[in-house]
């Protein structure tokens, strides 16, 4: 019909574009991006202008004060370094701590004059350096213009000056780039981009009012300076030692550390609070969330990457997470904890690594252990889910905690092992030691999840057939039996049970419990009559390979006969408690006589368990029981960390500075199969850089050696750090204490 338009149908959406869908980003909301790199930087213009051009343009600044050089005084040797303990970096930059004066050396083309001329020396951090964020700070020499940092001219020698410069004592930690800026009538002329002039500013454990501040020289000096250490495992009445070379002043090793924050995108306004700081890290440190630095694996394959056993030290992992990009395969929770170790001393926050024995896992907060039986006193492992680590590494760093109240400062714990989520992030901590030790699990961070790793019970129920359980024994003193660290100063142990819990039945732990009670922390009440018949399973230090003999001994403490029905079970478990293979279980029936004691000898062959092994060889044996007169049920349980083979290692006893050196591992295959895939590592704090080497097969009986040279780079004592891995035989390692002189 004229003049009637026909009805169109709607059309379709047009397609999305081909491609990536769009970044978001905050854009819209802020002005400029939120600053989180480091690495990226602004370029400041060489000359700025005031006012607009005349008709003749901008006019020329000749004639004015002008910037013929800068120096950095970055040499090792040279005042700054000394000062600030920072000597020991590999770098070719100028690295000091901040809240402490450092100096650099600026020469102009004539003398300078104070009355007339007038310069800044300006600090720019990011890519997006404000003022008001603490990321551009402009220095002056006088005391009539102070920004937040201080200055001051220390010297004048003919056209140079020295001038000293102490950074605010909270100010952002991370690499900077200083310019040097001298006013004139007409405008601003500064220096031209130049990345000699790039500088790094560190926390300062030496300057009381920094936050990290700790006021015990041999203390500090173990916690940031020193680069080897002693990482405890095995089991509680069996400890073993591994070396770890965590090598912070490494070349590569500061910048790594500060490339882990920018990959977190942690605001750079974030990276002058050490509570910030590691709390991040401590997500970072492993890949669950974030690509961060390294893939948890307990598996015990370990195909596509290295062993968590084949370790000797820090550096070569962070280096190839900074050159790649990518997660470094394989971690446990020592090498959490070691590289943990390392980011930590190479900011300057004062760290140490801590290893807990019979540490809980308790994922509900319930404070228990559950460990479920049968009728008959036997163990139902299809209903016991709960495991205890035969040891579990974590590490402490010294801080203030403003955010809490008065005493609850100094050490803090972070972890770095994914466990459980924090604010839905595999991370935990810092949680002040202070805390845990008094109750006070309503503290940020996580202080409830490490609190039941110290002071869990083991509860032992009894499940009768219809599905009720009853508590027929409680074991309050097992978890959290020994909290070590190395000595400052040595290398030997330390005990510091003392700092997470009081010894247990006193005052003082009663009110801890109950004060972590107030909380919302349950605590098992309940308190089974206690069996007449006591169960004790020996300590025994057995190789892999090894036969062995166990005897239970079974004390009856009453004035009547007692039978015991028992279960005993040997099993492979991993040191995180986890089972893998049940190689022995026996089901003897034991007579003790009144106030008697009886042993029972059980036989263990060695090709019952070999091919079972995991890694760290730890075999568990718990032994259960019901005492047919009273029903009363008896328990006892034992790890056994198997002993491997040793590495042989030989040094030179002395050597020089810059005078070459060789060092000798020497390993002989003590059994009678082939080890297939072997990888032998090596390295040394201020001797030499990670190496490997790579034998196909070592036949049942013979032997390897490997001799490496190398060129000690500075005075002191050291260790050359090696281990042996392969699949068939994990966590064999060796060492040697060697002085170098100058």
């Amino acid at each position: 019909m004229s003049g009637q338009s026909t009805p169109v149908a709607p059309s379709a959406p047009p397609p999305p574009p081909a491609g990536r869908p769009p970044k978001v980003t905050n854009r819209g909301r802020t002005t400029v991006p939120v600053d989180s790199s480091n690495s990226e930087t602004s370029d400041f213009p060489e000359v700025e202008y005031f006012g607009l051009p005349g008709p003749r343009g901008f006019p020329p600044l000749t004639g004015f004060l002008d910037i013929s050089g800068v120096d950095m005084v970055k040499n090792p040797d040279e005042k700054n370094k000394v000062e600030h303990h920072t000597a020991l970096f590999q770098s070719d930059k100028l690295i000091v701590r901040r809240g402490q004066e450092f100096q650099v050396k600026i020469t102009f083309n004539r003398a300078y004059k104070p009355a007339e001329d007038k310069f800044a020396v300006e600090f720019v951090i990011g890519s997006s350096p404000q003022y008001s964020k603490g990321t551009y700070i402009p220095v002056f020499p006088t005391k009539e213009r102070q920004s937040s940092w201080e200055g001051r001219i220390v010297n004048t020698a003919d056209n140079t000056i020295t001038m000293g410069i102490t950074p605010k004592v909270d100010c952002v930690v991370g690499k900077y780039h200083m310019y040097v800026a001298v006013l004139t009538p007409f405008g601003v002329r500064r220096t031209v981009r130049d990345d000699s002039r790039d500088l790094y500013i560190l926390f300062n454990p030496w300057v009381k009012d920094d936050s990290v501040f700790l006021d015990d020289e041999q203390e500090r000096e173990e916690c940031v300076m020193n680069e080897v250490g002693i990482i405890y495992h095995g089991a509680y009445d069996d400890i073993a030692e591994r070396d770890w070379n965590y090598g912070q002043f490494n070349y590569g090793v500061l910048d790594a550390c500060l490339y882990i924050m920018d990959r977190s995108e942690m605001p750079i306004t974030n990276r002058g609070d050490p509570i910030k700081v590691t709390r991040k890290a401590s997500a970072m440190l492993n890949s669950r969330d974030d690509e961060g630095v390294l893939v948890g694996n307990w598996s015990g394959d370990y195909t596509y990457g290295v062993s968590p056993t084949s370790w000797t030290g820090s550096t070569e992992i962070l280096l190839t997470y900074a050159s790649s990009k990518m997660p470094v395969c394989y971690a446990q929770c020592w090498v959490y904890a070691a590289v943990f170790n390392t980011f930590l001393r190479c900011l300057g926050i004062p760290s140490r690594v801590i290893t807990n024995y019979f540490s809980a896992h308790d994922n509900d907060g319930n404070l228990k252990m559950d460990i479920i039986l049968d009728d008959n006193g036997r163990i139902d492992r299809n209903r016991t889910r709960d495991s205890i680590w035969n040891y579990h590494c974590w590490n402490e760093c010294f801080m203030s905690r403003p955010d809490l109240p008065p005493g609850f400062g100094g050490w803090q714990i972070v972890d770095a092992t994914p466990q459980e989520t924090s604010d839905g992030m595999y991370r935990c901590g810092p949680a002040s030691v202070n805390a845990i030790k008094h109750g006070h699990i309503c503290f940020p961070f996580d202080a409830a999840f490490v609190f039941a790793e110290v002071n869990s019970d083991v509860v032992f129920y009894s499940r009768s057939k219809d599905g009720t359980m009853e508590p027929v024994k409680v074991n309050r003193t097992h978890v959290g039996r020994l909290v070590l660290t190395k000595t400052p100063g040595a290398m030997t142990r330390r005990d510091i049970t003392d700092q997470y819990k009081f010894p247990e039945g006193t005052t003082e732990e009663r009110t801890v419990l109950e004060k972590a009670e107030e909380y919302g922390c349950h605590r098992d009440k309940s308190n089974p009559e206690v069996a007449d018949v006591d169960l004790t399973l020996p300590t025994l230090e057995i190789s892999v390979g090894d036969d062995f003999e166990m005897n239970l001994e079974f004390v009856n403490r009453s004035d009547e006969r007692r039978t015991v029905d028992m279960y005993i079970s040997g099993t492979v478990v991993y040191y995180t408690g986890v089972t893998t293979s049940e190689f022995l279980f026996r089901d003897p029936t034991v007579e003790i006589g009144p106030n008697k004691t009886v042993n029972e000898l059980i036989t263990v062959e060695s090709k019952r368990y070999l091919k079972y092994l995991v890694e760290q060889a730890n075999l568990h044996f718990i032994a259960t029981g019901k005492i047919r007169e009273t029903g009363q049920i008896v328990t006892a349980m034992k790890v056994v960390a198997l002993r491997n083979p040793k590495l042989m290692v030989e040094v030179s006893a002395t050597g020089k500075v810059n005078e070459e050196m060789v060092a000798k591992v020497q390993f002989t295959n003590p059994f009678s199969f082939s080890l297939e895939n072997v990888y032998v590592r090596m390295e040394g704090p201020g001797l030499m850089a990670p190496k490997f080497k790579y034998y196909g097969v070592i036949l049942g009986g013979l032997s390897l050696t490997w001799s490496e040279f190398f060129v000690p780079q500075r005075p002191g004592e050291t260790r050359v750090i090696a281990t042996l891995d392969c699949a068939a035989l994990r966590q064999v390692s060796g060492q040697a204490t060697v002085t170098i002189t100058a």
